[in-house]
């Protein structure tokens, strides 16, 4: 069990937290323990939904994004309480503070899980010794569970990670792929969602095993190069450093336009940033990766350009989300003279597997809402071609102070920051 993996290999640590958020309002209220206890952002019944509940609730049903009225009928002894983002940030980085105390490679990837890289630990300890210390110590110390996969790398230890939870600690070793990674359901494989999922589906791809052994082409034409990624994951392959800073990493995927003639129309304008986003969207969706920054570039004439930008406190990647942060700062910023050109720009991308939206649990249910219409709208155009359906647009003659702009504002800030 101690012996992990050969000399000259990594050993990746992918420690993720247990029931997050209920599990810190059961480390501040002892009386939860044992509970079922669900965190949701409102809590009327009709109109709550489940952001996250303890093992005690999931073992009734209760579920992720269930309608609150729903999970009391599950559950009638349900606990529910409302969000503290203050406690979850500051057990967050208690939590980071232990696990920097192994190592410095460490790389988180959301409020409640991170990597470690401890494969040049000058301690005593066998790498499975540091997972078992780890683990009681933040149960210890700070009243949370965690599960820990120990792998070769990020991929394989995010999977194992997976495999035993609440409390486990998981070993996957790269010889062990076909006993037990592969005889799982493809859609279990992290990097893969629904969608994704059914279209591997429809070349007989129903397991990872499958992936794995998958034909390179069909695999390319139906994926793109995220195919070829997805099966060398599948085989173990990832050689993505555990790196500490990549929360600040400057990565960026742009669209500008010049118009037709100079205009200071404020219609045209609109319609022309939706364009931008729209573009810039599907650059983003086609890469799987999410931005936290969005610039606005406006140019006057030859020599006069103004360029700014709106730092976000949820990673996005939706062509709506990019459009509001855009005419946001295009309301702020547009002097109201003609304009000549105009470019956003999504800056600070993050990988979508790996990224974590913090819940902002004052547009969480509008935010599920859209999903389904989201992709209605995108299928739609990868079919029919852009521009087939057309989204409607404020009349411009509006008394609404903020007729340019529909800001959308976060609860919560960026744990990281």
């Amino acid at each position: 069990m101690n012996e992990i993996i050969k000399k000259n290999h990594r050993i990746i640590f992918h420690v993720d937290m247990n029931s997050f958020y209920a599990s810190v309002e059961m480390a501040y209220d002892s009386s939860l323990q044992g509970k079922p206890v669900a965190i949701a952002g409102n809590v009327e019944e009709r109109k709550g939904i489940v952001v996250t509940c303890s093992y005690e609730a999931r073992a009734f049903g209760v579920k992720t994004t269930m309608p609150l009225w729903e999970a009391k009928q599950k559950c009638p002894q349900l606990i529910v309480r409302k969000p503290n983002f203050d406690r979850y940030r500051k057990s967050s980085q208690a939590m980071f503070n232990v696990l920097r105390e192994y190592t410095d490679l460490v790389e988180p990837v959301s409020i409640d899980e991170g990597y470690m890289d401890v494969t040049n630990y000058s301690g005593t300890l066998t790498p499975f010794q540091i997972a078992e210390e780890i683990q009681n110590r933040l149960k210890i110390e700070l009243l949370l569970p965690c599960s820990i996969g120990i792998a070769p790398n990020k991929f394989l230890a995010k999977m194992a990670s997976d495999m035993k939870k609440p409390m486990g600690i998981t070993i996957l070793r790269k010889r062990e792929l076909s006993k037990k990674l592969w005889p799982m359901k493809v859609q279990e494989m992290h990097g893969i969602g629904t969608k994704t999922a059914e279209k591997l589906n429809t070349i007989s791809i129903y397991t990872i095993r499958d992936l794995a052994k998958g034909n390179d082409y069909q695999l390319k034409h139906l994926l793109g190069i995220n195919g070829e990624r997805l099966k060398k994951r599948a085989n173990g392959e990832d050689n993505r450093p555990v790196d500490p800073d990549s929360v600040s990493e400057f990565k960026s995927i742009g669209n500008s336009t010049t118009l037709p003639k100079d205009t200071d129309d404020e219609r045209i304008l609109e319609q022309t940033i939706e364009k931008l986003a729209t573009s810039v969207s599907a650059r983003m969706k086609r890469k799987s990766v999410v931005s936290r920054n969005i610039q606005l570039m406006i140019r006057y004439g030859i020599h006069h350009t103004v360029t700014r930008s709106r730092k976000l406190a949820n990673p996005i990647e939706a062509i709506d989300q990019i459009k509001d942060a855009a005419m946001f700062l295009m309301k702020k910023h547009w002097n109201g003279e003609p304009v000549r050109l105009l470019g956003i720009t999504a800056q600070e991308l993050e990988e979508k597997d790996d990224t974590f939206k913090q819940l902002d649990l004052f547009t969480f249910q509008e935010d599920l809402k859209k999903e389904p219409l989201q992709k209605a709208l995108q299928d739609l155009e990868d079919k029919y071609g852009k521009g087939v359906i057309k989204r409607g647009i404020k009349n411009q003659n509006t008394t609404d102070p903020n007729s340019l702009a529909r800001i959308t504002t976060s609860f919560q800030k960026d744990f990281l920051e």
